[in-house]
């Protein structure tokens, strides 16, 4: 797909809007897509993004071993620490500040808890990116994150331009995640362009312009707000009284079927 083929457009998605489910006692998730048994057809991913989930899990709780198969994952913890293992050996303990990558390939188990001991909750956006390398082995990595000076940090890529940074090496060639930083009252930092771009805001607020020019509505973000983005839209973003602080996934191509 094309640049000209696609209708500059800014989704914006409120918190209150997402599916909540709670799969298990102390689990409480909200879904910006389908998932599980939550299914609407009109809303199943945008661009090459399959998943975008806030997740809260009480002291104790957690997700017991459970199976993924080709499917890139990135966990952001905002809030405690979240407890991982799989079944090909690799453990963690992410927490905020930190990004951690599972690259499902050939198929691994995992569970995902409440760090032992914790008295509060761990709160995190896990976000799942299609592949387009299938049937890989699993893939693991866990980094800690020093926001640039500029306010764009890059997290993890797939991207050949990015083989020779600290981030996370996805296994899709034409995406990229981003956490994105800006003070009270500051314009947010030039943002990567691309065909498909999702802003997920983790902390602060934002205000932006649907699209550029005297015909772009103006419209805000509170944390949790998601924004999916088409083309050359969201113009104007700055930062609210408090700074602001999102996630942005660059993608150049949407999922692929077959």
């Amino acid at each position: 797909m094309t640049d000209a083929a696609i209708r500059p457009r800014t989704d914006l998605r409120r918190t209150a809007e997402r599916y909540l489910s709670t799969p298990a006692t102390g689990i409480e998730t909200r879904h910006a897509f389908s998932f599980s048994g939550h299914y609407d057809p009109k809303n199943t991913h945008f661009g090459a993004l399959l998943a975008c989930n806030e997740e809260r899990l009480a002291p104790g709780a957690g997700f017991d071993e459970h199976r993924h198969r080709d499917t890139e994952i990135l966990t952001v913890v905002l809030e405690g620490a979240l407890a991982h293992r799989d079944s090909d050996g690799h453990s963690g303990v992410v927490r905020p500040g930190m990004v951690q990558h599972l690259g499902a390939g050939s198929g691994v188990t995992h569970t995902e808890r409440n760090v032992g001991g914790a008295e509060v909750p761990v709160r995190f956006v896990q976000m799942w990116l299609q592949p387009d390398v299938f049937d890989a082995p699993p893939a693991y990595g866990l980094r800690r994150v020093e926001p640039a000076a500029d306010g764009l940090t890059l997290l993890a890529s797939g991207l050949p331009r990015d083989a020779d940074t600290p981030a996370l090496r996805l296994r899709r060639s034409d995406a990229a995640l981003w956490l994105v930083t800006a003070g009270p009252w500051l314009p947010l930092p030039e943002l990567p362009a691309a065909e498909y771009r999702y802003a997920h805001l983790t902390a602060g607020s934002l205000g932006f312009r649907t699209v550029r020019g005297p015909q772009g509505g103006g419209r805000s973000m509170e944390p949790g707000d998601s924004a999916r983005i088409s083309g050359d839209a969201f113009a104007d973003p700055t930062a609210g009284e408090h700074g602001a602080e999102l996630l942005l996934w660059e993608m150049h191509s949407p999922v692929s079927y077959g």
